[in-house]
């Protein structure tokens, strides 16, 4: 059983693999990358979605904010914290940089203390020692820190129900995958959960949810839209785990018919032969020798 799939590599699942004798796997996820989503669709991998909350939470508002709105963001997060409730406030930057001009965590955090006065702030980010991050965290969880200002240190967890508002600096330059990591930070309560994605410019585009985006992909595959290139599935023999797949006469989206007819056949040939070993089984004959017809295999 593998959690968070999306973090393990190729050869990291493959040695995993080998701790048995074709151990059954489960592997969850709720941001799968394009690779496992791909070989959902065309390769041997049964999906189980989990599309309910867990009982006691609440849907979570996710709403894209401009930055020129920031002051009633500032009143949003107040209005919160004042009401018994606490707060992240996500930046991507640690400190300033030369090449990006970006909201960094430090800044923020000096901001939002004076802004905020009669809420108590706090900072997280990897540079830390892990005592210290430890000591923050602790804190927040105790509610003895009502904003905590973080980079996306704070991804994965971290399982605060109290804290039900989100404010992302510069969501458009955070993918997808990390988007909605971040967004399960809130939501974990009975409390009615917002996140607010600060943008600077209109490139971004939000989902309803992990379930939601999953089924999104496989549908963009079944109907071969293009999609970019950083949603391409990578290679599904090799190490690749996104991108254009290097086959040198196959295509993933136009022959979608032929790899459908494909694996179709793969599971009857193996329903009808179960003892046929599958490392020496051949897909252009049967067991007696005999050639076998594509068509007439798909069409029965």
């Amino acid at each position: 059983m593998v959690d968070e799939q999306h973090r393990f590599g190729v050869g990291q699942r493959l040695a995993l693999m080998q701790k048995g004798t074709e151990p059954h796997q489960l592997m969850m996820s709720a941001t799968p990358i394009p690779r496992t989503l791909a070989m959902s669709f065309f390769a041997d991998l049964d999906v189980s979605v989990i599309d309910e909350l867990p009982p006691g939470r609440t849907p979570i508002v996710t709403k894209l904010v401009s930055a020129a709105r920031r002051d009633d963001v500032l009143a949003r997060v107040r209005e919160a914290c004042l009401a018994g409730g606490q707060a992240y406030w996500v930046c991507p930057l640690i400190e300033e940089s030369e090449k990006l001009q970006l909201q960094t965590a430090q800044d923020t955090y000096s901001t939002l203390t004076e802004q905020l006065p009669d809420l108590r702030v706090g900072l997280v980010h990897g540079r830390l020692k892990p005592d210290e991050k430890q000591a923050v965290m602790a804190a927040f969880q105790a509610h003895e820190i009502d904003l905590l200002v973080a980079t996306t240190v704070i991804e994965v967890g971290v399982d605060v129900p109290n804290a039900a508002l989100m404010v992302i600096e510069h969501a458009e330059r955070m993918g997808l995958a990390q988007l909605h990591q971040l967004r399960g930070r809130v939501g974990r309560g009975s409390r009615e959960s917002a996140v607010r994605a600060a943008v600077r410019n209109a490139a971004i585009r939000t989902g309803t949810g992990a379930a939601q985006g999953h089924f999104r992909t496989r549908r963009r595959l079944r109907n071969r839209a293009p999609g970019p290139a950083a949603a391409r599935p990578g290679e599904l023999l090799g190490h690749r785990q996104s991108g254009l797949p290097m086959l040198r006469f196959a295509d993933l989206e136009r022959d979608v018919a032929l790899l459908e007819a494909a694996r179709d056949l793969a599971q009857r040939c193996l329903a009808r032969h179960p003892t046929s070993p599958r490392t020496t089984w051949n897909a252009g004959s049967t067991a007696a020798g005999a050639d076998v017809d594509l068509d007439e295999a798909a069409a029965a």
